[in-house]
């Protein structure tokens, strides 16, 4: 008997205001589900531009509350409407001043069933994410979804292998990474870095970055957004590095277990010996 979990990104380009992006973003769900996708995750602060490409306190009014503003009820109501399980990355306010990149995970009657706040925050050129967000301070949160435990990991926070593991031995058997990245930085990393994760956590990734060239500066969205197996190779296809696209693919959650059994990494873990990597 198969044990496929149908999965599904969702890749946008900025279209010029949050009621639009936030419609376009809805249709795509919509679309993603027709496709028989069981759980669909939307890209990094999804409803905006990635205002980080410069430092402009204006864009504090992107903020909501999660889960009480109005996108994650919208969101709510979404899940449950198409009964799919929804991962989407917004600007949280917890009170005023106090900022996180966070994505709400929502099941698939639309029940709230928590939020994962970015820990790790980029402060380069481009990504001057320090002057909106404060680091995360609710760990490595797994959730118990209609499709079964998943984690979130969130765009910079890839280059941390100690996120992903977390995430696995907190039993994710899907980690998505909502992302904005952008060529002539980490391209050359895209195709390398999720893969690697995969197999070193015997886990599914389903990585997104959103397309395009933005008003707020000149970082070029390079898209590509794709789903990995635990042994490292590309279910189907990426996306386009120039267009909008919902990526829908099967994941075959058997094939965890037998890679688990081949390899055996959580088998041969010695935490014992890693006690120095958590010192400052």
């Amino acid at each position: 008997m198969s044990n496929i979990i149908r999965a599904g990104l969702v890749q946008q380009k900025w279209t010029g205001d949050k009621e639009s992006m936030i419609a376009n973003a809805v249709d795509a769900i919509r679309r993603a589900a027709s496709q028989g996708a069981q759980v669909v995750c939307l890209q990094e602060l999804f409803y905006g531009p990635y205002f980080c490409q410069i430092q402009d306190a204006d864009y504090y009014s992107y903020t909501e509350a999660i889960p009480d503003g109005p996108t994650t009820a919208l969101m709510r109501e979404v899940a449950e409407q198409h009964g799919v399980v929804l991962i989407v990355p917004m600007y949280e306010q917890e009170q005023p001043g106090v900022y996180y990149n966070t994505a709400a995970v929502i099941d698939a009657d639309g029940t709230y069933l928590g939020k994962h706040r970015k820990n790790h925050i980029p402060q380069v050129k481009g990504f001057w994410e320090k002057f909106y967000f404060r680091p995360g301070n609710l760990g490595y949160p797994v959730f118990d979804t209609a499709v079964g435990r998943i984690g979130v990991y969130i765009c910079y926070e890839r280059h941390f292998p100690e996120g992903w593991r977390a995430l696995g031995l907190a039993g994710a058997k899907i980690v998505f990474n909502p992302s904005a990245t952008s060529r002539g930085l980490s391209e050359y990393l895209w195709r390398l870095e999720q893969p690697a994760a995969a197999v070193a956590n015997e886990y599914y990734v389903g990585t997104i970055n959103r397309v395009g060239v933005e008003p707020l500066g000149d970082n070029d969205f390079y898209g590509q957004s794709y789903f990995v197996d635990p042994r490292g190779q590309m279910i189907g296809d990426a996306a386009s590095d120039t267009e909008e696209e919902v990526v829908v693919r099967d994941l075959d959650m058997d094939k965890l277990a037998e890679v688990r059994d081949l390899w055996a990494f959580y088998r041969d873990r010695r935490p014992d010996t890693y006690e120095s990597l958590v010192k400052p």
